[in-house]
């Protein structure tokens, strides 16, 4: 049985030329990026060539660019960091984001800080008007994520920003999930801090950036040697730094192709869906052109996943980050999605990878995946 990766918001396959461009670093001698002699330097200037490819796919200077070792560790940084260089008061995220931005925050209320969440609506859209009243106490930080991981949705960061800003807050988008899908442009979303990861876009795991404006006070999570300008201490990753930096500038390269082909994709399996009886969520706003997120009535999400998974077909019941969970999606709950309903979601992720014939087979199979398990359901009641 051949199996079908569906599941690209949760990682990517490594692209064969970014490895290749990695292999170098992996393989032959390199020396440690701090150090003086040849070895170092040539390192060295591998990592500021990749940051310089990072910045031109994100809409930012080189000099912006702080590599880490994971997303997860950019969002604490930028939360913890920034919250942390300021006076003690009002965190606010909002009610969708990943737990790396709101388990910090909420962290962050030992140390004297208030973490409240920004609600959303149905459509997983951030609420302006209860943003607005919200920030009516003094607010330190503001952090809404692009693009959501599970239902897709794309929130207007730019106008959050510009209220954030306006009421003295700082502002963070976690852009984990924007990066080589949709355009992602830091100057032009108005925000001080921006987090973006490799390995969602074919890139190797254990790279990443915060995308920083240099005028920005923030407190490193790492102290040591003095690193990624004495904000982020600890020998770089040399070959996962430079094939993140390709796997930048691929995205970058490849966006409008990428998008034409996912949407192509997606249209075809949501009107296949249509047949089914099925709720899509987030489906009347602005979502990621490769992200589907459904639910089938009467039927767990983690059993319809586990199930597609012995048929070659690999999807998610929600953020592979949180799959220790039985809880239903939080993201849904937030939405006001009833909780039997959210423990039905599977979510459904393309690349450019991915082929129509694919899509075709995959919703043969969930069909009767989905007869077959609603016939044992009836069986048992």
């Amino acid at each position: 049985m051949n199996s079908v990766y569906f599941d690209h918001n949760a990682t990517t396959q490594l692209d064969s030329r970014v490895l290749e461009a990695m292999l170098p670093w992996l393989q032959l001698q390199s020396g440690n990026p701090t150090s003086r002699h040849a070895f170092g330097r040539s390192a060295r200037d591998a990592i500021e060539h990749a940051r310089t490819q990072v910045a031109q796919a994100c809409g930012a200077y080189a000099n912006q660019v702080i590599f880490t070792g994971s997303g997860t560790e950019a969002n604490n940084f930028a939360v913890k960091g920034m919250a942390a260089s300021q006076a003690t008061s009002q965190i606010l995220s909002s009610a969708i984001e990943h737990p790396c931005v709101s388990r910090p925050a909420f962290a962050m209320q030992t140390l004297g800080y208030t973490s409240q969440p920004i609600a959303v609506d149905h459509q997983g859209k951030v609420d302006l008007a209860q943003f607005k009243h919200q920030l009516k106490t003094p607010t330190g930080l503001v952090s809404v994520m692009l693009a959501n991981n599970e239902t897709g949705v794309v929130q207007d960061i730019a106008t959050i920003a510009q209220l954030a800003r306006a009421s003295g807050a700082l502002m963070h988008t976690d852009a984990v999930q924007g990066l080589g899908k949709i355009d992602v442009n830091f100057t032009d979303l108005n925000v001080h801090a921006m987090t973006v990861s490799s390995h969602k876009i074919h890139g190797p795991q254990g790279a990443a950036a915060l995308i920083l404006d240099k005028r920005v006070d923030i407190q490193p999570l790492l102290h040591g040697g003095g690193q990624e300008r004495g904000l982020r201490s600890g020998t770089e990753n040399v070959a996962a730094i430079v094939g993140f930096g390709l796997a930048c500038e691929l995205a970058a390269n490849n966006l409008a192709t990428y998008q034409a082909h996912t949407q192509a994709l997606r249209d075809q399996f949501e009107q296949g869906l249509a047949s089914m009886k099925v709720t899509i969520f987030g489906k009347q706003v602005a979502r990621l052109s490769n992200t589907s997120f459904f639910a089938v009535n009467d039927i767990e999400g983690e059993t319809l996943v586990m199930a597609l998974d012995r048929q070659g077909y690999a999807v998610a019941s929600g953020s592979a980050c949180s799959s220790d969970s039985t809880e239903p999606s939080h993201v849904l709950l937030a939405m006001g999605i009833h909780a039997d309903v959210a423990r039905g979601a599977v979510r459904v992720s393309f690349s450019a990878q991915n082929t129509a014939q694919q899509v075709a087979d995959f919703l043969a199979t969930l069909n009767n995946e989905m007869m077959r398990l609603k016939q044992l359901t009836a069986i048992a009641a």
